[in-house]
């Protein structure tokens, strides 16, 4: 970590909404950049793992970027760390990346609105010698049509998928890479969106960026390259937004192009209506269930609980509740892991582990 350029992470207002979902990856994960800070003066003080999910993690929570560069004098970047409805950057966000730039701090930008192409910023990063970098404009002009070349990828392929946007499908398949990583088995993990890449996974791809006809083709190109430039055993991936949201669907593609070999479903028993949408009722567990069979010829290996506003006791109990009426083997990774996930996963793939060294040659 200590060759990693250091970076502060803002989410004014944002960081305990759903919003914050891009710091929280980063809190939680970084290779990329090394977190210093994050600023929001609404949890100014605070740690920012412990606020996240009572995992102290040595990040404070500064209330305002003078205070976190006085303590922090070699932070090189700031990180826009929300993903807001829309992509557009708060209005209030502006006067702080203005700030930012002329105190020598480059920006990293994950949002739908390209902060480079803003005249001012644009004019001011010249100014004062620093970059901005809008994450998606990296996989703005991909054109990589479907070939087909997938069936050649012979990892076991392991997808993430959610009934709500912002529920934790990253965060629970970057538990499952490590699980299986401690079974001793190797795992690429291929990131879907802007915050994959910000974390500093090498296989990345952000594909509500892509012209959709292309998405598959991508999707497809970034298995095939992590299977023939890696060779692993497990490739593990997340689907963005949601089956059924109506403002943010996704994982068809992924279904589709990456033709996963399992699925894990995120739930979030506590919410009743899908983000930034409050109008409409998040479906029942059952349809997902039944959706997923229908699209990928086979149910859910294994449901996965966010248990967001819920006790200890109620989330197991959901679990619990879930796996007994379902069949489906049920956890929550917070309070539980997801180990007991990857080892179905690896006794349905028929693949036996003898040793926890990450060798091929262990797997049978």
């Amino acid at each position: 970590m200590s060759g990693l350029d250091e970076a502060l992470i803002l989410t004014e207002g944002r960081y305990l909404t759903t919003d914050g979902k891009t710091a929280h990856g980063l809190v939680r994960y970084s290779k990329r950049f090394k977190i210093v800070g994050l600023i929001d003066s609404t949890l100014a003080g605070k740690d920012a793992g412990e606020v996240l999910d009572g995992i102290r993690r040595g990040i404070p929570i500064y209330a305002s970027l003078g205070e976190a560069l006085h303590e922090n004098p070699n932070a090189k970047w700031l990180i826009i760390g929300v993903a807001t409805p829309g992509g557009k950057l708060p209005e209030n966000y502006r006067k702080i990346v203005e700030n930012a730039i002329k105190n020598g701090l480059g920006v990293v930008n994950g949002l739908h609105e390209f902060l480079s192409d803003d005249p001012y910023f644009k004019h001011l990063a010249r100014r004062y010698g620093v970059e901005i970098v809008d994450v998606r404009k990296i996989f703005y002009n991909t054109r990589i049509p479907f070939t087909g070349k997938i069936a050649e990828v012979k990892a076991v392929k392991v997808a993430v998928l959610g009934t709500d946007a912002a529920i934790g499908k990253r965060t629970v398949a970057i538990m499952l890479h490590e699980a299986f990583k401690e079974l001793g088995l190797k795992s690429e993990f291929i990131a879907m969106g802007q915050t994959g890449w910000m974390q500093g996974f090498r296989y990345a791809i952000v594909t509500d960026s892509i012209i959709d006809d292309f998405v598959p083709g991508a999707i497809e190109d970034v298995f095939y390259r992590a299977w023939v430039e890696e060779r692993p055993d497990v490739i593990v991936t997340h689907g963005e937004g949601s089956l059924l949201h109506p403002a943010f669907p996704g994982g068809f593609d992924l279904i589709a192009a990456a033709r996963p070999d399992f699925i894990v479903l995120q739930h979030a028993p506590a919410r009743k209506t899908f983000d930034d949408f409050p109008e409409f009722r998040i479906p029942p567990l059952e349809v997902y269930i039944q959706l997923i069979e229908l699209l990928s010829g086979k149910k859910p290996v294994a449901i996965t609980i966010n248990s967001s506003g819920l006790s200890e006791d109620e989330a197991l109990e959901w679990a619990r509740r879930i796996e007994t009426e379902t069949g489906i083997m049920t956890r929550v990774p917070f309070l539980q892991g997801v180990g007991d996930i990857a080892r179905l996963i690896l006794r349905l793939s028929k693949r036996e582990v003898t040793g926890r060294e990450p060798a091929r040659a262990e797997v049978l």
